[in-house]
């Protein structure tokens, strides 16, 4: 018998079965069942973490400190288990999916030490005998609506911060992913937070999430996903005063220059366009490349990608798993054919592979004679699908990766310093990666992008601090 996995409303696990979790790798695996809470459990969510605010914002730092400590050491000590059950739902691979998952226990690791580090600031008014201070205080309810892409890195990096700093939350994750949510859910649950502190609400976004943007006791949002929802979760946002946080989109250049390392610009191709099967807001999915290294790149990235070994997510061998399900899978090969009839040429891939198991699997593909007007250019396909766009030189590059709707993150393979250090300074993106893959970024600094990517304060690091925090400033007059 499949287990059910329920929502977790006011410390309670409620909710009848509602979904089945599958897994992509083979469509007769059925990962789990999952509750599907509707507008009245969102409600429910809100109103008790709207109850529990209060105690918890003004916890000792030291509760807040062993209930993400303890968290953290047991997704460490799990990470082989979570990781494995992360492959099995989401379809990266399981060394891929071993690594999210310590990723997340660094990230409650890291907020842990926060909590012991939330400071203020005390300074002397410009009236005599008034002093003043400047303190920092949790926002409120948060609502927390993350992706399926990345399914325990994101709520991590979401879910850490806000419980620090002492606000609580009501937490919806993706349809897609519901079993990673679950997990960290219920680790933390057991870490000990109190009853109504973390709410976990699965189901359609169109319920539950709109529930969440409708009620005027949703204090905060943070969400990652598409920009149309996006720009919902905003609109939503401005008619009840609340503050939002928006990761979204991305189209990422990685401009490779005549003078690049050529095995590193593949290597750093490779990896950004492809591994956890393109499906990153952070993939290159541009591939500026300057004349005189163009043929000689292009021809050593098919040679590299004929290598690949697509196949099951949990396969010790393979290295690029299954698209996530049949809906992303149409829509890469619809922007495959989009790429052919716009007149670029397929130079590799993008054909639907069968394997022992069924499932969704696709064979990375690479574009060549594109143009950054194409569609395939401007529109974020969220799939192991990129394309190769001839510059003639180092100016034409930089005005090539900044002509995007996008601004989330940039690379640049050059084994010149003038080059990358003005890269770094005018590459309109929020992250910039030299000589490394655009995808791949530490969890203890800023993340976040420009234009259509990202709205907000920064995510991750000290910098989650503006965000899931509000500032007070009192004044005292001593007498």
């Amino acid at each position: 018998m499949t287990l059910l996995r329920k929502n977790l409303i006011d410390g309670e696990w409620l909710g009848e079965a509602g979904s089945r979790n599958i897994n992509p790798s083979n469509t007769d695996d059925v990962v789990g069942e999952y509750a599907s809470a509707g507008a009245d459990e969102a409600r429910q969510a809100i109103a008790a973490a709207k109850a529990a605010f209060p105690a918890w914002s003004r916890s000792a730092p030291l509760a807040r400190h062993a209930v993400l400590k303890k968290a953290s050491d047991e997704i460490m000590a799990r990470k082989d288990e979570i990781g494995r059950a992360l492959a099995r739902e989401e379809g990266k691979t399981l060394a891929e999916g071993i690594g999210e998952t310590i990723r997340a226990a660094q990230l409650f690791d890291f907020f842990a030490g926060e909590t012991l580090r939330l400071s203020g600031e005390l300074v002397p008014s410009v009236r005599p005998g008034v002093g003043v201070e400047m303190t920092r205080e949790g926002v409120g309810v948060v609502g927390i609506i993350t992706p399926w892409n990345f399914p325990i890195a994101i709520p991590a990096w979401k879910i850490a911060p806000a419980l620090a700093y002492g606000n609580t939350i009501v937490f919806k994750p993706a349809e897609l992913v519901p079993e990673s949510a679950w997990t960290i859910v219920d680790i933390l649950h057991r870490a000990g937070l109190p009853n109504g502190v973390l709410n976990l609400v699965m189901g359609k976004g169109s319920v539950v999430g709109q529930a969440m943007l409708d009620s005027p006791d949703v204090n905060a949002i943070s969400f990652t996903g598409s920009v149309g929802t996006g720009k919902r979760v905003a609109a939503a946002s401005v008619e009840h005063m609340r503050k939002f946080q928006l990761e979204m989109g991305g189209k990422n250049p990685l401009v490779v220059l005549d003078d690049a390392d050529l095995a590193v610009a593949v290597d750093c191709a490779l990896n950004g366009a492809y591994f956890s099967t393109g499906q990153r807001c952070t993939a290159s999915s541009r591939l500026v490349v300057t004349e005189g290294i163009h043929d000689r790149f292009v021809a050593a990235l098919k040679e590299r990608m004929e290598k690949l070994v697509i196949g099951d997510a949990l396969d010790a061998k393979t290295q690029i798993g299954p698209v996530v399900d049949a809906t992303q899978l149409k829509q890469d090969e619809d922007y495959i054919a989009i790429g052919r009839q716009e007149g670029a040429e397929l130079a590799f891939g993008g054909e639907r592979l069968g394997r022992e198991t069924p499932g969704f699997y696709l064979q990375p593909a690479l574009f060549v004679g594109a143009s950054n007007a194409m569609r395939i250019s401007r529109e974020e396909i969220f799939g192991p699908v990129a394309n190769v766009i001839r510059v003639k030189d180092y100016d034409e590059a930089l005005a090539v990766a900044n002509d995007t709707p996008f601004g989330l993150t940039s690379g640049i393979c050059t084994t010149s310093l003038k080059h990358a250090s003005h890269f770094k300074r005018n590459s309109e993106a929020g992250m910039v990666m030299v000589n490394l893959p655009t995808a791949g970024v530490d969890f203890h600094v800023p993340f976040g992008g420009r234009k259509g990517s990202s709205y907000g304060p920064r995510e991750q690091g000290r910098y989650a601090m503006e965000f899931y925090t509000t500032v007070k400033t009192a004044y005292t007059f001593a007498g």
